[in-house]
Order: C-alpha cells, then sequence, then structure tokens
C-alpha cells in the first residue's frame, strides 16, 4: 500500500487539476490584431536609438491586458508622414518602420493598412492612428503661427477625413478607432528664450489641432485621446516650478521637458514615460472585458 499511495495522490492532483487548467486556458481571451498608423510616434522615435519599443504603441498591449484583451501589434507607421503622405507616399524605408513594422513597397500606408483590415475583419481588436503632427512642425518657424497652422488644418482636415472614412469601411463598424494628439512640445521654447513662441502653441493647440482632429475621428465612431491635456500643457504659465537646470519655469514647461526629449536635445518626440501616458489613454478607450 505504501508503494501505490504516492501514484495515487499523484493520479488524483492531476485529476484535479485538469478542469481547473482548461477553465483557465478557456478565460484566456482570443488574440486580435492591434493596427497601428502614422507617423514617428506610431513607429516609437527616440532620438538616441532611432524607432523602438519605447513608443507608445509598443505599450499598449500590456495595460490592454488589464482589461481582458490579447493585443497583438500590427505596426504601418512610418517616420516623418504626414496626413499627405499617409495617402499618397508609395512605400516606407525600413529605417523609418517602427520595430516588426509592416514593410509595404509598392503601396501608401492607407492603402497597406486598408488591405490587411479587410482581410482580418473579424481578428482586428483596435486601430489607432498619429498624424498631422509633421504637417504643423513648420508653423513654429512661421512669421504668424497661428494663422500658419489654420492654413495647414485645411489639408489636414480634408485627408485626416479620407483616412478615417476609408479605415473604418475597411475595419468595419465595431473596430474600436482611436486617434491621439501630441504633447505640446513647443511649450519647450520657453527654456530659449522662446515664451511667445510656447505662449501661442497653446493657443495652437486647444483652439485649433485638437478639436479639428477631434471632429474627424468621431465622424466615423472612433474616439480621440487628448494627449495635450493630460500631458499638462494647460496648466496656468502662473503656475510655476524649480526644475534643472533651467531653474524656475512654468509647471507646464516643466512638464514637457520630463515627457519629451524637446528641452534637452531639441527633439519633438516623447520619451518612454511620456510615450507611456499615450498608451494609457490609448488603452482606456478599450471596454472592459473582465
Amino acid at each position: 500500500m505504501s508503494i501505490r499511495t504516492p501514484l495515487f495522490v499523484a493520479l488524483l492532483t492531476a485529476a484535479l487539476l485538469v478542469p481547473a487548467a482548461a477553465a483557465q486556458a478557456k478565460a484566456k481571451p482570443a488574440q486580435q490584431f492591434y493596427v497601428s498608423l502614422g507617423d514617428s510616434y506610431a513607429s516609437g522615435y527616440q532620438p538616441t536609438v532611432g524607432n523602438s519599443k519605447a513608443g507608445f504603441v509598443y505599450q499598449v498591449p500590456a495595460l490592454a491586458k488589464k482589461r481582458g484583451y490579447n493585443l497583438k501589434v500590427v505596426n504601418f507607421g512610418c517616420g516623418g508622414a504626414t496626413t499627405s503622405s499617409l495617402l499618397h507616399q508609395i512605400g516606407c524605408s525600413k529605417a523609418m518602420l517602427g520595430p516588426g513594422g509592416v514593410a509595404y513597397p509598392k503601396t501608401t500606408q492607407i492603402a497597406a493598412a486598408e488591405k490587411f483590415l479587410k482581410a482580418n475583419r473579424k481578428k482586428t481588436g483596435l486601430i489607432t492612428i498619429s498624424i498631422s503632427g509633421n504637417d504643423v512642425t513648420k508653423c513654429a518657424q512661421a512669421a504668424n503661427a497661428v494663422d500658419c497652422v489654420g492654413e495647414a488644418l485645411n489639408g489636414v482636415n480634408t485627408n485626416v477625413a479620407e483616412a478615417v472614412t476609408r479605415l473604418r469601411k475597411a475595419a468595419g463598424p465595431k473596430v474600436k478607432i482611436v486617434g491621439t494628439t501630441y504633447p505640446d512640445v513647443i511649450l519647450g521654447q520657453w527654456v530659449k528664450g522662446g515664451e511667445d513662441l510656447a505662449k501661442l502653441s497653446l493657443v495652437a493647440f486647444e483652439k485649433l489641432i485638437n478639436p479639428a482632429l477631434k471632429k474627424q475621428y468621431e465622424s466615423v465612431g472612433g474616439s480621440f485621446v487628448d494627449v495635450t491635456t493630460a500631458t499638462g500643457a494647460y496648466t496656468p504659465l502662473e503656475q510655476t516650478t524649480t526644475l534643472a537646470p533651467y531653474g524656475t519655469i512654468p509647471v507646464a514647461v516643466a512638464k514637457v521637458c520630463q515627457l519629451t526629449w524637446f528641452c534637452s536635445k531639441n527633439d519633438i518626440h516623447a520619451n518612454k514615460t511620456g510615450y507611456g501616458i499615450i498608451a494609457g489613454l490609448v488603452a482606456k478607450e478599450l471596454p472592459k472585458k473582465r
């Protein structure tokens, strides 16, 4: 009996564990595709290493997992993309693609994404779009920055409207579409002597850029996440703090210095922490499954 007892216990334990393991396997959500389009924010650019998994797209799946999703990134994002190139430029160089990004040497970014979505409509759970930053960046050097942004938005509105309409048609009515905007990196001009330009950038984002993007994404039943607000841009400039090596500066400026590379490297991209804020905003747009 002493010889059989360990075997009996082992068999009994295994029998008890099988239903539990089966239930756990059944509870695991099915994998869905997460399709990303856009510019260097989509491809996760970092000035020190190039495109990397520090980007918000690559941080979304872990956050979405907590909401009951099992997402696999399919990234069409291309560094340097504008709302026009998204629709009309053929291909994207390998260096401009995000890690594991999808190459599309013979077609446009939007067409490549459309083709994938049509083939995987029932398997896609999320689409994000990060675009328009490169359309308006030039306005920081314009004589009248706000007027320049207003003019640039004519093209942005037309192009984003076409892009989201095509994506919605390709993906079907149920897939979640989330459009993102950007931290107001131009606030960082404050530490470079450009206080007036920093103040104008707030007007451009609050009154022009973000309302235009919000309107287009919501026009197809999508969501818009206000990254500018989430990264503290609209904190009254009278509220100050001390941040080395810049001394006493507005809290809003300090935030952009801490969350992006603009103040330290004159680079418009978010750092990993800044990208993490965007990822968190995107994940929260996914309805909880559990």
